[in-house]
C-alpha cells in the first residue's frame, strides 16, 4: 500500500437485530468521521452471527436489511464506505480455511474474548466448532481487505492480537509478506449502559433504545431509566456515578458545562430526577427524530437498499479475491494459472 494511500478500515456488526444508541455512540459515530478520511469497509457479519444462532437463522437473515437501514439512516454513505454482506463473499470462507491450519484448538480456547463469550452462553464443552473458530473467520475478514485499522472495544483486543499472530504465521510459512497486520482503533467513548443500569445495552435484554425508536418509545425509556435509588426526595443529595441518566447526558449532550452544573446540583441536593430526565429526553428526541425519518424513507424502497448492498458486496469481493489470489499463488495453489 502506498504511503500516500488512505488507511484501510474494516468494521461491522452482527445482524441479530436493529441497532441502538449503544451502537451509535460506540461505533457508528466514528464511522461517519472515518468515511471521509479512510477507505472503509463495513461488513454485515451474518456468517459470524450464525455461529450461535443455530435454528434461529431467520433472525439473522431478516436483520441484514434492518441493519443496512440503520447505517443509511445515521448517514453512512455507500459511495464513501463499502457496505457488504459477509456470507456473499466465498473468498472469505477460503481464506478462513487456510488460516485454520495455522492455529491450534488450545490457542483458540485461550482467547479471553472467546472464553468470556463461552461462559456467557453457557456452552461449557458443547461449543459449536464455528463459534470456537470465529476469531479465525474474523482474521480472514480483516486480512482479506488488508485492513490496517480495526475499530474495537477493549474486550476485542485479543481478537486483534490473534489476527496479527495469524498474519505473521502465514507470512513466515510462505516466506513473503502477503497478509498485513492491523492496529486497533479504540472508541473514545466508554460503553453505554442499558437503561436499567446493567453494564451492557442489549435488545435481547430489553434495556436499549433503538435508532428507529418512536417519540413515545424514547419518552418511556427515559422515564424508566435507572438513577440513584437512594435519591428519594428532591432535597436529598444524589449519586452521579452509576446514574444512567447522567451517563447518557455525558454521551449525547454537547453542552458539557451545563451537564457538569447539573451534576454538581444533583450531588448537593435540590435537583429532581424528573428535571434531569426531561433534559435528556429533549436531547434524544432531537437526535433520533431525523434518523427515524430517514430510516422510514429508505424503508419505502427496500429493493434499492438491497441493490446498494449488492453493489457494495461486488466491490468488496473484488478486493478479497485479489488477496486470496496472492495467498494461493504464494502457496502454489494456482495450478491452472
Amino acid at each position: 500500500m502506498s504511503s500516500n494511500a488512505p488507511a484501510i478500515v474494516l468494521t461491522g456488526d452482527r445482524p441479530t437485530g436493529p441497532l441502538h444508541l449503544g451502537h451509535y455512540i460506540g461505533s457508528l459515530k466514528s464511522r461517519l468521521e472515518l468515511q471521509d478520511t479512510h477507505k472503509q469497509f463495513i461488513l454485515l457479519a451474518d456468517t459470524q452471527a450464525m455461529t450461535d444462532n443455530v435454528g434461529r437463522h431467520q433472525r439473522v437473515t431478516e436483520n441484514v436489511l434492518e441493519v443496512a437501514l440503520d447505517y443509511l439512516a445515521v448517514g453512512i454513505d455507500p459511495e464513501k464506505s463499502t457496505i457488504f454482506i459477509q456470507s456473499q463473499i466465498p473468498e472469505l470462507y477460503e481464506l478462513s480455511m487456510v488460516l485454520l491450519n495455522l492455529v491450534t484448538v488450545s490457542r483458540l480456547e485461550r482467547n479471553p474474548t472467546i472464553k468470556e463469550e463461552i461462559r456467557l452462553r453457557n456452552f461449557e464443552r458443547d461449543i459449536p466448532a464455528g463459534f470456537l473458530t470465529y476469531p479465525v473467520s474474523q482474521a480472514a475478514d480483516i486480512t482479506a481487505f488488508k485492513a490496517t485499522l480495526v475499530p474495537v472495544g477493549n474486550d476485542q483486543l485479543p481478537m486483534i492480537e490473534q489476527t496479527n499472530e495469524l498474519a505473521r504465521k502465514f507470512n513466515s510459512v510462505v516466506g513473503k509478506d502477503i497478509l498485513v497486520e492491523c492496529k486497533e482503533l479504540l472508541s473514545a467513548t466508554s460503553r453505554l449502559p442499558g437503561i436499567d443500569g446493567k453494564a451492557k445495552m442489549s435488545k435481547s435484554l430489553g434495556n436499549s433504545i433503538a435508532l428507529g425508536a418512536t417519540a413515545a418509545e424514547i419518552k418511556k425509556a427515559v422515564n424508566a431509566m435507572y438513577t440513584d435509588p437512594n435519591h428519594l426526595k428532591v432535597e436529598d443529595p444524589g449519586q452521579v456515578d452509576g446514574n444512567v441518566v447522567f451517563s447518557f447526558l455525558d454521551a449525547f449532550d454537547d453542552d458539557k458545562a451545563a451537564v457538569e452544573e447539573l451534576k454538581a446540583h444533583y450531588r448537593r441536593g435540590g435537583l429532581g430526577d424528573s428535571v434531569v430526565k426531561r433534559r435528556l429526553e429533549a436531547q434524544l428526541q432531537a437526535m433520533i427524530e431525523p434518523i427515524r425519518t430517514r430510516r422510514e424513507a429508505y424503508a419505502q424502497d427496500k429493493g434499492e437498499v438491497l441493490a446498494m448492498l449488492k453493489r457494495g458486496t461486488e466491490r468488496a469481493r473484488a478486493v478479497a479475491a485479489k488477496t486470496l489470489s496472492e495467498v494461493n499463488a504464494s502457496m502454489g495453489l494456482n495450478y491452472f494459472d
